[in-house]
Parts: C-alpha cells; structure tokens; sequence
C-alpha cells in the first residue's frame, strides 16, 4: 500500500546546546562526513526527512493543536492537560510536553533537511536525481517551518546541520516565511510535476511546493503573491494532473490513497515486521500513526479529540438539488445519525450507535483519520495516510485569492467544482452578485464544510483574523482566549534557559 521505506538517520537535532561536551573519538563509530558518498547515500537521507512524518508528536500532536484549539474541536479528555492546553487556552507549563515535543519534532525534520542541503550538492551523482532530492529537502524545510511559524510565530532559523553548541538567535515571523517561501520556490524548479515510477509514489511533488506556497502568502494576506503558484495549480501544468474525486470520501479510505486529488499525502503503513499483540510495546519501527486511536469514539479509541456539534447544523442548513443531505456529513463525522436514518442504523465500528450509546447521545467524533470502513478497532498503528492537501483545499485557496484581489466574478467557478461534487447547486446560481465582503463570508462556510477535521481551520481563522471570544458562541473554549496572546504559544522555556540569544514571545514574557 505504502511506496517509500524511511531511513533514519542520527545526529544532533536540537536548537538548544548540550550541556557539555565529552570531546573523545570514537574509531569505531561512524561519522556524517563520512555518509554522503553516492546517490543511494543521499535518497537515504532524503527518506530520513519523510520519516519525521511518523513521529508522534508531528502525527498525533500537531493534528490536535490545529484542530482541537480551532472553534471545530473539543476534548473532554480525563487528561486535564489536554483540555487546559489545547482545548481551553489555559497554559501554565511554557515546557508543556505535547507542545514541546512538536518543537522538538519539527527541529528533527529541519535537521535531517539540513543535512541534504549541505551535502548533497557535492555528491558526484546523476544531475537530475540531485535536484529532485534538493527540492524534496527545501520542501520539507519550509514545511516544518511553516508548521513552528504557525504556532510560535517568532523561531529560530537554522539553515546549516546544527552542532551542539548551537545557539541560534530568535527569527521574527517575517524572516521566518520569506525563508519558507524562498525554500518553496527553489524547491519547485527541482521537483517533478510527476513520477514517473510506481516506487516513488508518495513523494513531493512541484504542486505540492506550490500549494504549499499558496499557503504560505495567503497566511501572510499576500493573496496577490498566492495567484502565481495556484494559477499554475488550476489553470496551468497542474490542471492536468489534479482533479476532485467523484465520491468525496475517497480521500479519507486506505483503498483510495494517493488518488488525484492528493497534492500532499503523509505516507502511513503497517509495518509487516511487527508482531505484537499489544499494539503498543514494539521494538521495532512504527510507520503508522496513532491519530485514529487518540480521536476514536468513546469504547473504540481513548476520544481525547472530538468535533462540536454546530458544525454538523452547518451541514443541513443546505440540501442537495436532489433534496437530500449534503453527503460530506457522513465522511466527516460519526455521531448518532452518520446514517441519515437515525442511532438505531448508524454503525460505530460494527455495532450500532444506539447499542454503544443509547439514544440521546449528542457527542460527534471525526471520521476522516479512523479506520471504521475496514475494521472493528482502532490502535496506534493506523495505516490511513493524512491528505494534507486536497485539490479542493487548492480550488478554494484560489477562489479566496482570486475575491481578495478584486476578482470575485472569476471566483464563483472554483467554488462551483467544490459544491458540484457534494451534489450542491451552483454558488454562481444561488447567491450571484455577491459583494467581495460577502463572497469572503460564503466562501468561509465552504472551507468548513469541505476541510473540516482536517487541519487547516485554526490557519483559517488566524488568516481571516477570526480568532477571539466572540468564537464562545460555538465553542466554550474560547471563553478564555487572551487576544494579543493566544494566537501563538509560548517559546519553551527550557529552551529560553539554556539559550540566552532567544526571546519568549512578548505576551508570554
């Protein structure tokens, strides 16, 4: 099912410096000056990179800090810390483990970047190969960075292999996303628009860079700088590779991955040299995620994540041009009526949701990372790869760029692909004429009910400048969002203790 096997590769990852340094050689022990020799050294250390996509924090933490902080997630988890942090806005621990482990994570992945960019290019190999491998790189370079800037805004850029010593200084936001978008670009001239062979299925692609460039400008409301690459997305080179699946819920089944309308997919498996009864205590590598187990139904998964009831309202204020229910509701959430008949036909995992919860359960789980179209269980080595970007996200990234830069006219047609596949009626027919204002709204009730559950909201909201208290209406979290402070988290203080040259985030201070 999964192309790429990962490789690790070991090294000093991390922005702070040991405390000290035992300076005695080891003959034995083989060193990284010594590893890039050929081509297959550095496809290697390229698949290192990709791996830093299974870790937990990056698989299962960062999902939640972009979903469950956003106004479409909640988690009445018996893990407290969990509520405070990710749900209530109530941090008190600036080293809060969940957090810091995607710090650390995401340095990982930079670090393993890192290490291509500085010695790939004196690697005597093919020329073609080597600038595929570079863009794999800066791909994920940026988007590991795109990740930290997300969250903490203010980062420190490192940009060569750390060493131990290392105390790089604090990078403002700015610095931070003009290196991503110069890694985007850079990135997009090496990689392919395809490849050509089956082995490398899952890998980066020149749409992914792009989109993820789109992404970049549109979070810094560049919406002029985003039309270049999305235009290449949608009308360009692009438009003959990507398009929208004709069932929706293809994107989310492990029988459908990496389909055409994946522009970024996270590559999960099982690994087949696991034999472990316990799903937990492995010795070996886990190439799945545990996300489906942390946000499974009470009874299947531990439920630590779950979604808000508004936004299933969201999905029948409007009905299909066939009169019935608009079918990404069923995609997108288990709760009592998935079926559309009610507790007593809707089936969580095997058994009905009234068998498992009785009749007036109100709580909704997301369905997109679970496996209950395969299996009656979940676990910590889920198979289903995370399509990070869709083409729709890319169409309605397109149509938001297009209306904020006075084009609202050309808009309406992106949006019409994304409803006319949910069997919706055409925007362009129903609500004609909108002011650009008032497509911006519409277009904010689009992206919900397409990309919900799938990391994209919390950015959303920061982007549209949504984020605040007036969110309490739908999300009793936001009760005790700080404006000014909660919209990015606080530098981890370890890090700030054993490093002088960083700054905490001035509301954290």
């Amino acid at each position: 099912m999964k192309k790429i096997i990962y490789i690790l590769l070991a090294g000093c990852f991390l922005t702070t410096a040991c405390e000290k340094e035992l300076d005695i050689e080891n003959p034995n022990e083989p060193i990284v000056e010594a590893f890039w020799q050929n081509a297959n050294d550095a496809t290697a250390g390229v698949n290192a990179i990709y791996s830093t996509l299974h870790r937990g924090s990056i698989s299962r933490w960062m999902p939640f800090y972009h979903i469950i902080r956003s106004d479409v997630g909640r988690s009445t988890s018996p893990a407290t810390d969990i509520v405070n942090n990710m749900d209530q806005f109530l941090v008190t621990d600036y080293n809060y483990g969940n957090a810091y482990g995607i710090w650390n994570d995401n340095y990982v992945g930079i670090f393993r970047a890192n290490q291509v960019i500085a010695n790939v290019p004196s690697i005597e190999m093919d020329e073609e190969l080597r600038q595929r491998l570079m863009g794999e790189a800066l791909f994920f370079r940026a988007f590991f960075y795109y990740q930290l800037v997300s969250l903490w805004g203010n980062v420190p850029l490192m940009l060569k292999p750390s060493t131990p010593n290392d105390q790089p200084g604090t990078s403002s936001q700015e610095e931070v996303w003009a290196q991503i978008e110069a890694d985007l670009i850079a990135a997009a001239e090496g990689l392919p628009a395809v490849y050509p062979d089956a082995e490398d299925l899952g890998r980066v692609t020149k749409g992914a860079a792009k989109a993820l460039l789109a992404k970049a400008y549109m979070q810094q409301q560049d919406y002029t700088a985003a039309l270049s690459p999305l235009e290449w997305l949608v009308e360009g080179e692009g438009s003959g590779i990507y398009e929208l699946t004709s069932n929706y819920r293809d994107n989310f089944l492990i029988f459908t991955e990496n389909n055409v309308e994946s522009v970024f997919e996270w590559q999960f498996s099982e690994n087949p040299t696991e034999f472990t009864d316990n799903d937990i205590e492995t010795p070996n590598h886990n190439y799945g995620t545990s996300i489906a187990q942390f946000f499974g139904p009470s009874g299947i998964g531990w439920s630590d994540g779950e979604a808000h009831r508004w936004v299933v309202r969201e999905f029948l204020n409007e009905t299909t041009t066939e009169g019935e229910r608009d079918p990404r509701l069923e995609a997108t959430f288990l709760y009592d009526s998935t079926d559309v008949r009610g507790p007593e036909f809707t089936m969580i995992y095997g058994q009905t949701f009234a068998q498992r919860y009785g009749l007036e359960n109100n709580r909704v789980w997301f369905r997109k990372f679970q496996n209950d179209h395969w299996k009656d269980g979940e676990g910590y080595r889920s198979p289903n790869n995370w399509r990070y970007i869709r083409y729709a996200d890319v169409l309605l990234m397109y149509a938001e760029a297009l209306n904020q830069t006075g084009s609202t006219g050309e808009a309406y047609q992106h949006v019409d692909r994304v409803r006319q596949r949910a069997g919706l009626a055409l925007l362009s027919d129903v609500m004609p004429g909108l002011s650009e204002a008032d497509f911006l709204e519409q277009l904010k009730h689009e992206r919900l009910l397409e990309l919900s559950g799938e990391g994209h909201r919390w950015n959303d909201l920061a982007r549209w400048g949504d984020l605040g208290p007036e969110l309490a209406d739908r999300d009793p979290g936001f009760l005790t969002f700080d404006v000014g402070k909660d919209e990015l988290l606080p530098i981890p203080a370890q890090e700030i203790d054993i490093n002088p040259n960083l700054e905490q985030n001035r509301a954290w201070r």
